[in-house]
């Protein structure tokens, strides 16, 4: 029973190579083989477009049209799937002239694809074809053609798609990048678009979760130390910032420095006797992973947020952690 275990395992394992090694190999015939005219020429239709990027394709071809559509539209490049049975029967309505629509195939005569590619002639709707065969249907009516690999299937039967859609994959994925470089897509357009989830709070800015107003702990560097106890008690938030007569950020007192320099004359000095000066802060626009980094370098729990020297807010490690920044 072991060795009948093994042996399955060890089939299971040189599957899995021959699977991998195959997909391996596409892809490097995709490399060797894009067009840098027709990757140029695709780019200048999307990036020139003054409506979406309408992407449709018929089984496999469609799912992966669909996290193509998903890429394109997270990352600033307006796009969405249209389904190529549906667009027959009403959905063709979706897609204006202003739009460009990308189309896939791997054998290129996808029977479902013809009302889409009719509509795009009528209208005179670029068309991008993604496709292993040029003079196939969809070769022969796209502006341009991006090529796929004509390298057969992973599959032992030659049958299920997957060189083919791991190329597709990777082709969408070098359109979806390309569009970012050519748009100077930046992390703050991309928190723009992912508001939820662990993405969306690790590129949240500094702005969105600090401590602002009568919430932030700010006194004059001239205050007494009883003042500075009851601004830190009242606050909550371990830390007292201190400015000078022009509102400019001189000093940081926390809970941790009052620790260290508790003694019984305490309360007769003053803040500026015994803050720390020109503590550590991040600007508002700065991402909260940002700020993270540096509490986490500094071996600190707060920043003051700063802008022209002057405090704006104060944001604790607790705000990051709660938010799911870490």
């Amino acid at each position: 029973m072991l060795a009948t275990c093994q042996s399955q395992q060890e089939s299971d394992k040189i599957s899995a190579i021959k699977t991998i090694d195959s997909e391996i190999d596409t892809i490097s015939r995709l490399k060797d083989s894009v067009s840098s005219e027709s990757l140029t020429k695709a780019l200048d239709y999307m990036q020139n477009s003054k409506g979406r990027i309408i992407i449709t394709g018929m089984g496999k071809s469609g799912h992966i049209g669909k996290k193509i559509a998903a890429s394109l539209a997270s990352t600033g490049t307006p796009s969405f799937f249209v389904h190529p049975a549906e667009a027959s029967h009403g959905d063709l309505g979706m897609i204006t002239e202003d739009d460009v629509v990308i189309a896939i195939s791997n054998s290129g005569e996808s029977r479902e694809l013809i009302d889409i590619l009719n509509y795009c002639k009528r209208f005179g709707i670029k068309l991008i074809a993604i496709t292993k065969n040029p003079e196939s249907s969809l070769g022969k009516a796209g502006d341009v053609v991006l090529e796929l690999p004509n390298n057969g299937e992973a599959c032992p039967l030659g049958l299920a798609p997957t060189n083919s859609t791991t190329a597709t994959l990777v082709l969408g994925d070098v359109l979806t990048v390309g569009m970012i470089e050519r748009k100077g897509f930046s992390k703050a357009d991309f928190n723009d678009r992912h508001p939820g989830g662990k993405l969306g709070s690790i590129l949240k800015r500094v702005s969105d979760l600090m401590h602002t107003g009568q919430e932030m702990p700010i006194l004059d560097e001239n205050s007494n130390m009883q003042a500075v106890l009851l601004e830190m008690t009242s606050k909550r938030l371990g830390c007292v910032g201190f400015i000078n007569p022009k509102g400019e950020l001189t000093g940081m007192l926390t809970d941790g420095d009052l620790r260290r320099c508790l003694s019984s004359k305490i309360l007769e000095q003053k803040a500026i006797d015994l803050m720390t000066r020109n503590p550590k802060t991040i600007a508002p626009s700065a991402m909260t992973a940002e700020a993270l980094k540096l509490m986490h370098d500094k071996k600190i729990t707060n920043l003051f947020v700063v802008e022209n020297n002057k405090p704006v807010g104060v944001i604790h490690i607790h705000d990051l952690l709660n938010n799911g920044v870490a």
